[in-house]
């Protein structure tokens, strides 16, 4: 089973920005070295806690840390961009690093609306041509549209790699069955996130690969499957750590834009029942325990997906222990 990264580049309290982003390229280069498969990083705007508005610029100085593991987006919000300009910049990032990259694509805002219509220069991005934004990105990445096509003749450039056959692989993302079934509907890769809905993602997963149309850029379907998780010394220890994803989650709920807490601010903050009952909600989100325990639940997972890939997130309430959680997942999977 393949196992790979997903990393949203965490702010933890105490912490600058510019520390967070020294954390994730240090992360990588010790994934690469582990034996990680892929390295992606999330684009979120405007939140105190998560610290990569630009994963496309970070790729490119984390394609120069690493030697041979995967590097992509989990992943690029397409609504707010052109399909042209995005298919551009990844070519770049494939010629610079080829056979390397991946291009994950997602349709939320990755923020509050009034973010979201910044960052759309005044207008607010919307899923209604999201569909046709993914096919022409997608042609535009392999230089085939159609002949009738208004962009046909524009050049895409750096030129070169697509003829060779060699292009950035495109995955769409998704934690409902709208992307699984316009992933299937466009012969692309799909992967569900389980760190944002535990629920249903199995059936979706399904869905995508009974409907899969074949293409010659992907004859075959082929998904993963990601899941935070948190995996330490014992399974009291991993219960100890996720009190921060508790703590985070809850202050998501009230709509508090804070860094993520230390571990020691996790442990000092006490819950009313109401909010205890919240957490136990979300708690079907997280895979947590010893390396044995997340191996075996984790596996559990990729079975009952039918996933070919499991992707992990992990954040805690400090860089050493989110590290230590990667190492011994990588020992327990044997890559």
């Amino acid at each position: 089973m393949k196992l790979s990264v997903l990393d949203q580049s965490p702010v933890i309290a105490g912490h600058s920005a510019a520390q967070a982003l020294d954390e994730t390229l240090k992360l990588a280069r010790r994934a690469d070295q582990l034996g990680y498969h892929r390295y992606w990083l999330a684009e979120h705007h405007a939140i105190a806690a998560l610290a990569d508005p630009c994963p496309e610029i970070l790729l490119a100085r984390l394609g120069a840390e690493t030697k041979r593991i995967r590097i992509g987006t989990g992943g690029v919000l397409l609504p707010y961009y052109s399909a042209f300009k995005t298919a551009e910049v990844f070519k770049m990032l494939e010629a610079l690093y080829p056979g390397r990259i991946d291009l994950g694509i997602g349709r939320a805002p990755g923020g509050d609306q009034r973010t979201a219509r910044a960052v759309g220069g005044g207008r607010m991005p919307t899923a209604e041509d999201f569909p046709e934004q993914v096919w022409e990105l997608v042609h535009h990445l392999d230089g085939t549209l159609p002949e009738d096509h208004p962009f046909k003749k524009v050049r895409v450039q750096p030129e070169g790699r697509a003829a060779s056959g060699v292009a950035p692989e495109v995955w769409l993302l998704g934690s409902s069955d709208y992307s699984g079934l316009l992933a299937a509907q466009l012969g692309v890769r799909f992967s569900f996130a389980h760190f944002i809905n535990a629920q249903g993602g199995d059936q979706v997963m399904r869905a995508y690969k009974q409907r899969y149309q074949t293409t010659g850029r992907e004859p075959e379907p082929h998904t993963s499957v990601c899941c935070f998780v948190i995996c330490a010394e014992s399974d009291a220890e991993a219960e100890r750590l996720a009190r921060v994803v508790d703590s985070r989650r809850l202050d998501m709920a009230y709509n508090l834009d804070t860094p993520v807490p230390t571990q020691e601010q996790a442990e000092q903050r006490s819950f009313t029942d109401q909010e205890r009952a919240h957490i136990q909600s979300q708690r079907g989100r997280l895979v947590h325990g010893s390396a044995d325990t997340c191996k075996e639940k984790l596996l559990k997972i990729a079975e009952q997906f039918s996933a070919d890939e499991l992707m992990v997130l992990t954040i805690t309430g400090d860089y050493a222990t989110r590290a230590d959680s990667y190492e011994r997942l990588a020992k327990a999977f044997k890559l």
